[in-house]
């Protein structure tokens, strides 16, 4: 499994996490750092055993109670902590009240965690893993002119707006009765202050935020003329990569820079996309028999060993589920849309759909019986949005499928 997949799941997960709330203080969170001693925690969850016997409410200690004994249960199938340690979130997730539903997930992180902690809440602490999954390849990004300026990030595949500025400097022509001179020192004025403006949003955004390199754009000289003042903060200043000529100041603005300024970012996550799904799209353009798209012209290439690279949306509009006829007594599995109907081969009835599985993982589990590679495409990039609207899946063959 790649780094990126691994990921793509704990994200799923701690989503997953998020949404559940415990009637009482009967969800506990359990994390055991990289090297720990397991028979330290052993130890620890059986004397928490011990005090939870003194909880009044009956429930509230059965539950816990019942939780901490299926965490040493589960524990004491390793024989040691895990290289990147273990997080295990174990409680009761019934919604209804006296009823009991003790569930249990176990993570090996894709990172080292170094925190240890037990905690029992209402909900699952959760934010030692956010701060694992929490996107490290981040660019700053700021387009200007004397008119506006647009602040914002690429942040892995995707780039955010965080601030849009317009400013009260008039245009280059005298207005009214003023002195030519006398017009355009007020106007001097006025883009030094608007750019000093710019450089104290600039540092009281960035300063929050972890960035590997500071794009600049803009149309004309202002850019320049911004970046040779003394403006930006020394610290910014130096993670300044590239400086763009781009048309709009907007958020059009942003996009534009990114797309021109690809050379300086060419190690992001963004631009290894762009790279990957344009020579798909540049095959496909030439009706190269090497590329196919499609769920079903991919599924059969996938299911015959002959994909290469296997190219998904992350919003891949698709489910794998299991369903079921009892008239006929049929099972199948099958790739649909969400709310869509099976419909038995045999009777034509709509089938009981008896277990769901997402789609990019059921695909995964095929492609690793022929060591495809799969690959994971956001929307973020013109060209990701375009496997998306081809149906969201694409591949690259190993050789022709008839």
């Amino acid at each position: 499994m790649s780094s990126e997949d691994a990921e793509r799941k704990l994200k799923k997960l701690i989503e997953e996490l998020d949404n559940i709330r415990g009637r009482h203080t009967e969800l506990i969170s359990l994390y055991i750092p990289t090297g720990y001693n397991l028979n330290e925690v052993v130890s620890m969850i059986s004397k928490e055993i011990s005090l939870t016997e003194n909880v009044k409410s009956k429930t509230v200690r059965k539950n816990v109670i019942d939780a901490l004994t299926k965490i040493l249960q589960h524990l004491r199938l390793y024989r040691k902590t895990p290289d990147n340690g273990l997080v295990i979130f174990c409680g009761n997730v019934s919604g209804e009240e006296g009823k009991s539903d003790i569930k249990l997930w176990a993570i090996e992180p894709p990172e080292p965690i170094n925190i240890k902690l037990y905690w029992c809440d209402q909900k699952f602490e959760l934010q030692p893993l956010k701060e694992l999954v929490k996107e490290k390849d981040v660019y700053g990004l700021l387009v200007l002119d004397t008119k506006e300026c647009t602040i914002g990030l690429l942040s892995g595949k995707y780039i955010k707006v965080l601030k849009h500025l317009e400013s009260l400097v008039p245009g280059k022509f005298v207005k009214g009765g003023q002195s030519a001179a006398r017009f355009q020192r007020v106007r001097e004025g006025l883009i030094h202050d608007w750019y000093k403006k710019i450089g104290e949003i600039c540092k009281e955004i960035f300063s929050r935020q972890e960035i590997k390199g500071l794009l600049v754009g803009g149309p004309g000289v202002s850019k320049e003329h911004f970046l040779s003042g003394d403006f930006l903060p020394t610290e910014l200043r130096k993670k300044v990569i590239g400086v763009v000529d781009v048309g709009y100041t907007s958020e059009d603005g942003l996009h534009e820079l990114v797309e021109k300024g690809i050379e300086f970012i060419r190690e992001s996550k963004y631009a290894k996309e762009k790279e990957i799904i344009g020579k798909f799209l540049s095959e496909l353009k030439r009706d190269s028999e090497l590329v196919t798209y499609g769920l079903n012209y991919v599924l059969k290439a996938l299911e015959q060993g002959a994909v290469e690279k296997l190219l998904v949306s992350e919003e891949f509009p698709y489910k794998e589920v299991g369903a079921y006829c009892a008239n006929c007594d049929i099972s199948l599995k099958k790739f649909v849309k969400e709310n869509e109907p099976v419909l038995c081969p045999k009777c034509e009835r709509e089938m009981e759909i008896v277990e769901e599985i997402d789609a990019i993982d059921a695909l995964e589990e095929i492609a690793k019986n022929f060591g495809t590679e799969v690959i994971i495409v956001s929307r973020g990039t013109r060209e990701g949005e375009q496997l998306y609207q081809l149906g969201g899946i694409g591949a690259f063959l190993r050789w022709k499928v008839e």
